[in-house]
């Protein structure tokens, strides 16, 4: 039975590879830097947006924006190109890939923000490094360098928005992954089809919902409120004007 066609639409993209059989496809330095070159060169190739990346020893975790439905096409060159310089450098043959990438369309933005701080974690759950901005061969080692950040991450969510404010770049990494969040992320993974809503009048309602309010107690009520119809911690932070870490911390005590 032929392959079914992947369902490719203009959006953000979590994807995913592994090494056959789990194993190893980075085993020093300059592997790590090769697949990066090619990253970023396919990125600017097929016009994709990257905003985040990790590479472990025997996977790797991206977060793309596409433009135009060229997914695959993009990652055939990516995986396809790197299996020959891998194999070449290591005198091997066959398949170094664990068969055909893995591939999340991201539906909302809780899903969004949740997968930035998940794939820029993952070198802080394998213990190799004690903070993210260590680990060297992921987005997030740039992201708390006030320095230029690659042509390949000037478009990225992350310094779009926070450009070089490291203190709010720090904040919003700091929160935790709860588990609400993680149930949100699992959801999301599942489904293809974004959400029917005109994000303007989205937002133009959530403007609408604070307008006037002036006390804090009533201020919380609100947020908590908002937060359960179902908008994000950024977005409520963004409209009222505090830090994302204290809408989160306002949304615990009110959970309890």
């Amino acid at each position: 039975m032929p392959r079914r066609p992947r369902i490719e639409i203009s959006g953000f993209y979590h994807v995913v590879n592994r090494g056959v059989e789990r194993r190893v496809v980075f085993y020093d330095r300059c592997d790590f830097e090769y697949f990066i070159i090619l990253l970023s060169d396919g990125c600017e190739k097929f016009n994709i947006t990257l905003h985040n990346y990790c590479l472990m020893n025997n996977h790797y975790h991206l977060l793309i924006e596409l433009k135009d439905e060229n997914l695959s096409k993009f990652m055939r060159y990516l995986n396809s190109t790197y299996a020959i310089y891998f194999n070449k450098k290591y005198k091997r043959v066959g398949h170094l890939w664990q068969g055909r990438f893995k591939s999340w369309y991201v539906v909302n933005e809780v899903y969004l923000y949740t997968l930035i701080r998940y794939i820029e974690q993952n070198p802080l759950k394998a213990k190799l490094v004690e903070k993210i901005e260590h680990y060297p061969y992921s987005s997030s080692y740039y992201f708390f360098k006030k320095e230029e950040v690659p042509n390949y991450l000037r478009n990225s969510w992350i310094v779009k928005t926070y450009e070089k404010n490291i203190k709010r770049i720090n904040d919003f990494f700091s929160l935790d992954i709860d588990s609400f969040d993680l149930k949100e992320l699992t959801k999301a993974s599942n489904l293809v089809d974004a959400p029917n809503i005109d994000k303007k009048i989205y937002e133009e309602k959530l403007i609408e919902l604070f307008k006037g309010i002036t006390d804090k107690k009533i201020r919380n009520n609100y947020i908590f409120e908002a937060y359960n119809q179902g908008y994000s911690q950024y977005m409520i932070a963004k409209t009222i004007g505090i830090s994302q870490p204290a809408v989160n911390g306002i949304i615990k005590r009110m959970s309890k």
